[in-house]
């Protein structure tokens, strides 16, 4: 029996069936049936038909016989095209096409005639296939969203945290400090870490609003409160919120030329 499962809205495998026998089909719709995760979209007898309603309606996945009339299954997959080819369960009573089959990249392989157990051990897997593929090609667009966003200019950067993207306007942050392989953003107490260096996000930074103090700090220059003399002619640089941070010798010269003259 396909335990049953309870999923989220919009999110049932969409599934197609493409078998000439109507028997054979019957039988795959009923196991399909008793899972309320998979939404049945179609059935097709024949290759022909099968490789058309793949093209027009998209399935997530399909329970594909091998031999059927006047187009098999692997011609059918050759008429969609390896881009709209969706995940693939072979399903036939002839052993030897599983190793072709599996050159399709079937993610199974059902032996007519096949129990209730084993035809839930391929949907599960075809299932797991499948959202494997919606969150790449979530993570694509996320990906291409974020390239847009970071190319429309300096006023903001995106971190990615506990699996959630952060929208950070770069007029928030206080400070950044270098730490390992990371950068660590100071923001209004708190701290968001992002992988890379300090030289490629000085590139990415307004250089009339950051300003390297050390090489391993940037600061706003909008929380800049004084600067303190330190020792041995050096200066601490104080923030709004009382931070104080090192300014390297070898960059008095970006303060200078911000507010004027250090003495």
């Amino acid at each position: 029996m396909i335990p049953q499962r309870k999923p989220a809205p919009d999110s049932r495998i969409r599934t197609l069936i493409a078998d000439d026998a109507p028997m054979a089909r019957r039988g795959v719709r009923i196991l399909l049936e008793r899972d309320s995760g998979v939404e049945i979209v179609g059935e097709a007898s024949g290759g022909v038909e099968a490789a058309d309603l793949i093209l027009r309606l998209r399935p997530d996945l399909v329970f594909l016989d091998v031999q059927m009339m006047g187009c098999d299954g692997f011609e059918t997959l050759k008429r969609v095209g390896p881009d709209a080819v969706p995940v693939v369960v072979f399903v036939t009573a002839y052993d030897e096409y599983a190793l072709r089959a599996f050159e399709f990249n079937a993610v199974d392989y059902l032996l007519k005639p096949y129990d209730d157990v084993r035809f839930a051990a391929a949907l599960d897997r075809a299932r797991d296939l499948v959202l494997r593929k919606r969150n790449d090609a979530v993570d694509h667009r996320l990906t291409r969203l974020m390239e847009h966003i970071e190319g429309e200019g300096r006023d903001r950067i995106l971190l990615k945290s506990s699996g959630e993207i952060i929208f950070l306007k770069t007029g928030e942050i206080d400070w950044i400090e270098a730490e390992g392989d990371y950068v660590k953003f100071h923001v209004a107490g708190r701290t968001h870490l992002m992988r890379g260096t300090m030289a490629a996000l000085e590139e990415r930074l307004d250089p009339t609003r950051f300003i390297r103090i050390h090489r391993s700090t940037i600061v706003n220059a909008d929380r800049l409160r004084k600067l303190s003399p330190s020792f041995e002619g050096e200066y601490a640089v104080v923030l709004n919120d009382g931070t104080k941070l090192r300014l390297s010798r070898g960059y008095h010269d970006r303060i200078k030329a911000l507010l004027g003259r250090v003495e």
